[in-house]
């Protein structure tokens, strides 16, 4: 990451998320507190099926948007399409992360990707499949599979994987879009072969394929909040949270746990049991069949959303409580 004065042809930094389910829609609403306080130079770009949640937010372009795959984990490529259409870099956050301070006014990226958290691909799967399991064979032969389908081995020594908690995704030249391509390739692939999760294995094989760097970057300066990070650290140094990290663990753990009633708790387990036995069996037969008559449906960006984000983008650079709602 370079702190240093942007040229005049370089444009702002936009921040990203996608935010589906109630839970996430309130994660992204404190992330967009966080932003509009510490960030409001650097507009705040949401995909939601919900976009209503963010109109009180001068600071962010909400952009309605269906789930296209069979889970929302792969849908944040449609964020950062968005926001590449209004900046040169996009900062790509999950939504229940936080900004804890004032991000720098003036910040740049190296074009390609850089992740706040990437290593060696190999070592991450020597480790995460160290476990001989059934659903660990299943997913080693899924992302196989990926492999082949664009041509990479998994032996490449050059290939990271990124940890997509917190990464930014700058021009560069166009592989930027050719890495979009080549990421919703394979998250529908992956969608149709069962595994609905991990966007980081579609991501890394689409940067080998496209040709797009990926950097790992402390990023210095830039302050957040992650509770995997957080409590690892704190466990692995023996600590205890202070006042301010408590603070966040409270909200995050508020939403995660949310109404524990009786009456929610059997609605939410009957809202699991739908969803495994009927829901992800439904949708992963819809990306199926789509995926062979419809392949587009998969791969076109909304040239209205693309619209929408421009003219909320210009209306939020010349008056920030204009911006409205795509």
């Amino acid at each position: 990451m370079r702190d240093s004065t942007p040229s005049p042809l370089e444009k702002r930094l936009c921040f990203c998320t996608a935010s589906f389910g109630d839970k996430y829609l309130k994660f992204a609403q404190l992330l967009a507190q966080d932003l509009q306080e510490f960030a409001l130079q650097f507009p705040f770009l949401v995909v939601t099926d919900q976009p209503a949640h963010f109109r009180h937010f001068p600071n962010v372009i909400a952009v309605k948007h269906r789930c296209r795959g069979v889970q929302p984990y792969h849908e944040r490529r449609y964020a950062i399409h968005y926001g590449l259409e209004i900046a040169d870099s996009v900062m790509c956050i999950d939504s229940d992360v936080r900004i804890c301070a004032p991000v720098p006014q003036k910040i740049s990226f190296l074009p390609g990707l850089t992740a706040r958290s990437c290593g060696s691909l190999s070592k991450h799967m020597a480790k995460r499949f160290r476990k001989t399991t059934s659903e660990n064979i299943k997913k080693q032969a899924i992302i196989a599979q990926m492999a082949d389908r664009v041509g990479i081995s998994l032996d490449d020594p050059t290939l990271r994987f990124i940890n997509e908690f917190l990464f930014v995704v700058t021009k560069d030249g166009g592989r930027e879009h050719h890495f979009l391509d080549v990421w919703g390739d394979l998250a529908i692939y992956a969608d149709t072969l069962g595994m609905f999760k991990h966007p980081t294995y579609a991501m890394t094989l689409a940067a080998s394929k496209a040709g797009f760097k990926v950097y790992r970057d402390e990023m210095p300066g830039l302050k957040f909040f992650d509770n995997r990070v957080v409590l690892y650290e704190l466990q692995r140094q023996g600590l205890e949270p202070d006042a301010v990290t408590q603070h966040y663990l409270q909200q995050q753990a508020a939403i995660e746990v949310g109404d524990r009633t009786l009456i929610t708790r059997i609605r939410n387990r009957l809202a699991k049991v739908i969803a495994r036995r009927l829901t992800t069996p439904a949708s992963q037969t819809r990306v199926r069949l789509l995926s062979v008559i419809a392949p587009h449906t998969f791969t076109a960006y909304p040239q209205l959303a693309d619209a929408q984000v421009q003219q909320s983008s210009m209306l939020l650079s010349q008056n920030p409580a204009s911006c409205k709602q795509g």
